[in-house]
């Protein structure tokens, strides 16, 4: 008994199709070929150039255009945007907000980051980058009894010391973590703001953390923010010990400070 020849149909991985596309995507760019606001071949002559089918690089530039990197206008062609961190903030917050113990981790990313952008702010750092600083101070000053307003100057502070950095990298990660951070910053604030003393070292350590920036002195705006990260750690840890011995109510009841 003799067996059929099996016919087999080669078929075409999407997964390698898109590697391909994006992979002449970013060389080009890389090497300077293709720059913002350029537009890619016509889809007939990219496809046959990267050997893919014409679905399939539809398809993988759908999934580009999606993170940012092209914009496809029909009756134009297919062009080269510069992508917007906003659409990376996005992506971080779904993968890692799936991730346990997830602000922890974001929260050392966050203190690494800011500790290299303070010592390029104090060098970098123009008079804008002053009064972005000055504005979120006195914003900490006026919101220090609403938790909610509080955390948001707070966190506003510290992005305006990413800011002063003048550093797109460090900018832009810290964007792509900005949604968790800011969350955390909130939560953080409503723990904390039961704690004596908390208003005073809020007040304080922001205030000689902004002078020390406009001193230019980078090894002392340094050290304080590293004071600051373990005095708010501190804070944070006697707000959980207060939980914990007289519940979440009084937890809950604002200081009379």
């Amino acid at each position: 008994m003799t067996t059929a020849p099996q016919i087999l149909r080669e078929t075409s991985d999407p997964r390698t199709a898109y590697d391909k596309v994006a992979t002449f995507l970013r060389e080009q760019l890389l090497s300077g070929r293709l720059r913002t606001g350029d537009c890619l071949l016509p889809e007939r002559e990219l496809a046959a150039r990267l050997d893919v089918s014409r679905p399939v690089l539809r398809e993988a530039l759908r999934a580009l255009s999606v993170i940012g990197v092209v914009e496809i206008r029909h009756g134009v062609g297919t062009i080269v945007k510069r992508p917007d961190a906003s659409t990376l903030g996005e992506f971080f917050t779904f993968v890692l907000a799936q991730q346990p113990d997830v602000i922890d981790d974001i929260m050392q990313a966050r203190v690494a980051i800011e500790h290299h952008s303070i010592r390029l702010a104090c060098r970098r750092a123009n008079q804008p980058d002053f009064d972005r600083l000055a504005a979120a101070l006195a914003k900490i000053v006026d919101t220090i009894r609403d938790p909610v307003a509080g955390g948001i100057a707070d966190f506003e502070f510290h992005e305006a010391i990413v800011k002063a950095a003048h550093s797109p990298t460090l900018i832009t990660i810290y964007s792509s973590i900005s949604e968790l951070m800011r969350r955390s910053h909130l939560e953080r604030r409503e723990q904390i703001i039961q704690i004596e003393g908390i208003n005073e070292f809020l007040i304080d350590h922001h205030r000689m953390i902004f002078t020390a920036i406009v001193d230019r002195d980078a090894p002392k705006a340094d050290e304080l923010l590293a004071r600051h990260f373990e005095i708010g750690a501190d804070f944070r840890r006697r707000a959980t010990a207060r939980y914990a011995t007289f519940g979440g109510e009084a937890a809950t009841t604002q200081p009379d400070i």
